[in-house]
């Protein structure tokens, strides 16, 4: 049988010329860029001036008015004379919280009349009370009790690098055994409104009975105090920095 014939075959294309391989690319109109080439510009927001460091805040505003010793009523008359009649002196000035008082005669005449025998009149040794209100004054961060008591107590034999402690808020390491002894009974009676038979032993062989009933009212009457500067947020004298940061409230 007859093979039929094969198709004839397909010519070979001529392989592309090496300039006709190449695609030209399209004529740019001036002034313009492809997209793809053109770099993004990236705005930067002028830096605007550094704030000023705002000055150190100013002691809060004191809540009570001011008295004026000439136009006192006949019961504020009497208490102040009262006061600068006893061991206080007759310096007494009509701010801390003896200006206080004066705003409630009645009250401030027994209270200035315990603060009287609780700073002047106990068996307690001045170092070891004054020692107590500087402590005292600390847990409350009361700026004034700070500020006035901070020299007596120094005066009185505390030394300046115990107070430098207490005013730092640390547990004063160089300290007289007797004031480790008031600190550890007052911050720990603090802390857990309790005092461990040790730590009231501690102290009770430096006072007795009749000196930690004294010793309590010291620091129940500088309790007071406290809390009626903080309160009332009585300013320290002139323009005494304030020993203590000011809590956010």
């Amino acid at each position: 049988m007859a093979r039929s014939p094969r198709p004839a075959a397909t010519p070979a294309r001529k392989p592309a010329s090496r300039k006709s391989a190449v695609r030209k690319s399209p004529a740019r109109a001036p002034g313009r860029t492809t997209a793809g080439a053109a770099k993004k510009t990236v705005t930067t927001p002028a830096k605007t001036p550094a704030k000023t460091r705002s000055r150190a805040a100013a002691p809060p505003a004191y809540r009570l008015p001011d008295l004026d010793e000439a136009t006192l009523a006949p019961a504020q008359r009497d208490l102040l004379a009262a006061m600068r009649a006893g061991p206080r002196g007759a310096g007494l000035g009509l701010r801390g919280p003896f200006g206080v008082f004066l705003h409630a005669p009645a009250f401030g005449a027994l209270a200035q009349e315990l603060g009287a025998h609780c700073r002047f009149g106990t068996s307690i040794p001045p170092r070891l009370s004054e020692f107590a209100i500087l402590v005292t004054a600390r847990l409350w961060r009361a700026h004034y009790e700070w500020h006035v008591h901070a020299p007596i107590a120094q005066k009185a034999g505390v030394k300046p690098a115990t107070i430098a402690d207490l005013k730092a808020g640390r547990a004063p390491a160089r300290a007289a055994a007797d004031e480790k002894a008031v600190h550890a009974f007052v911050t720990e009676l603090y802390a857990k409104r309790r005092v461990s038979d040790r730590t009231y032993g501690r102290l009770h062989k430096l006072f007795g009975d009749a000196g930690m009933v004294e010793f309590l009212g010291i620091l129940g009457y500088y309790a007071l105090v406290a809390m009626t500067l903080d309160a009332f947020r009585v300013p320290v004298p002139g323009d005494a920095p304030l020993p203590f940061p000011e809590p956010k409230l």
